[in-house]
């Protein structure tokens, strides 16, 4: 099985093309980040996660500043074509920007191109905050610009919390024809009943979606851990909803390097999909990826 694994939410960077790695270290959603300022090549990330049996991966974007986006794309294409995992790119595209389509057009340059994230999670706690505001998706002027994506054919990834849930099912109902992937499965922040509640309820909506596949991966940002009792429900969770046809693994490295391996991250992550069939887990850890990402 493990010689079959697809990695669908990696990353890779130089210190020098991150602003949020410049400078003092501010605070972040996923806690103190000092070990990852620095570079992380895509060398390391293989030597991570090949011994797990990671043939392949997704890359997603790192948040370049946001006129370098093209860049971040070329640079992860360039270092794809040297060799390694990569067999697809996640870019970045800020919809809202009037040039929005000629910057779609560009991309095409990289061949390994297949979706975009403009990151839409915002929150009543301001360190969980990205986007400038909760319904950003509802704007008109953005959902012109969104509109040009089906034009493409690449995905979008969907980073939101369970409390944008209205605006995310706008979103995913009004363009039924356009591929969503929900990011980090739905981004469990709260852990209490009434957290796990709202979380729940929320992924079921954007189940009942055929366009809607979701990402098992950042299961340890708002615990800072990797622990396969902590991770199980969330795993078990979205499986009941998504089915494993429309669930994927991600290890969200190098991020979870901040408090595990890559080695316990995937033992703990085994362990939610334990119950699975062989092809159940085979889905989730190769044939949803592969599917959705035209690999």
């Amino acid at each position: 099985m493990t010689d079959l694994v697809i990695d669908a939410h990696h990353h890779i960077w130089r210190q020098a093309d991150l602003e949020w790695l410049q400078g003092e270290e501010r605070p972040r959603i996923f806690g103190p980040y000092r070990p990852i300022m620095r570079d992380y090549p895509l060398t390391e990330f293989v030597a991570d996660a090949s011994p797990l049996g990671v043939t392949k991966s997704i890359y997603v974007q790192a948040n370049w500043p946001n006129d370098r986006a093209f860049d971040e794309a070329a640079w992860v294409q360039s270092e794809a074509e040297r060799g390694g995992t990569i067999a697809g790119i996640v870019a970045h595209a800020d919809f809202a920007h009037p040039e929005v389509g000629k910057h779609l057009e560009r991309l095409r340059a990289s061949p390994l191109m297949r979706g975009i994230r403009q990151q839409l999670h915002w929150h009543g706690t301001p360190l969980y905050r990205f986007a400038a505001h909760p319904d950003l998706s509802d704007d008109p002027a953005w959902r012109r610009g969104f509109a040009v994506l089906g034009s493409t054919g690449w995905i979008f990834e969907l980073q939101v919390f369970a409390g944008q849930a209205d605006p995310a099912e706008r979103l995913v109902r009004d363009f039924p024809s356009q591929t969503f992937v929900l990011e980090h499965a739905g981004m469990l922040e709260d852990r209490s009943e009434e957290g796990w509640a709202a979380w729940r309820a929320f992924i079921r909506r954007l189940a009942a979606y055929p366009n809607v596949t979701t990402k098992l991966s950042g299961l340890g940002t708002f615990i800072h851990a990797a622990r396969g009792r902590d991770w199980a429900p969330v795993i078990r969770d979205t499986l009941d909803a998504f089915g494993p046809d429309r669930c994927m693994f991600g290890s969200n490295f190098p991020i979870e390097k901040l408090w595990t391996s890559y080695t316990a991250l995937f033992d703990a992550f085994q362990a939610g999909i334990a119950h699975l069939d062989d092809t159940g887990r085979r889905a989730v850890l190769h044939d949803t990826a592969a599917r959705v990402y035209r690999l």
